[in-house]
This record gives C-alpha cells, structure tokens and sequence, in this order.
C-alpha cells in the first residue's frame, strides 16, 4: 500500500517508527475532513 510505503521511506523501518508515522498520517487524514476522496480543485 502507497501510504505504508511512504512511512517506511520517511520514518525508518522499526516498529516504533511506523506507528509514528501511521499516527502522523492518521493526523493528516483527520485534518482533510476524514474523506478519502476530496473535491476536485478548480
């Protein structure tokens, strides 16, 4: 999956540093409504 990838990429490959990182997304993801798909910007 893209976003498990990127985490790996960006924070490190142990345990503790995915969570960080999973948590982070899931921050991120919170902030842009909780939508998957977001409205086409004009």
């Amino acid at each position: 999956m893209k976003i498990s990838r990127d985490i790996r990429r960006e924070h490190g490959g142990s345990r503790e540093e995915i969570e960080a990182g999973m948590a982070e997304k899931s921050k991120e993801f919170a902030a842009s409504g909780n939508r998957a798909h977001l409205p086409i910007a004009d």
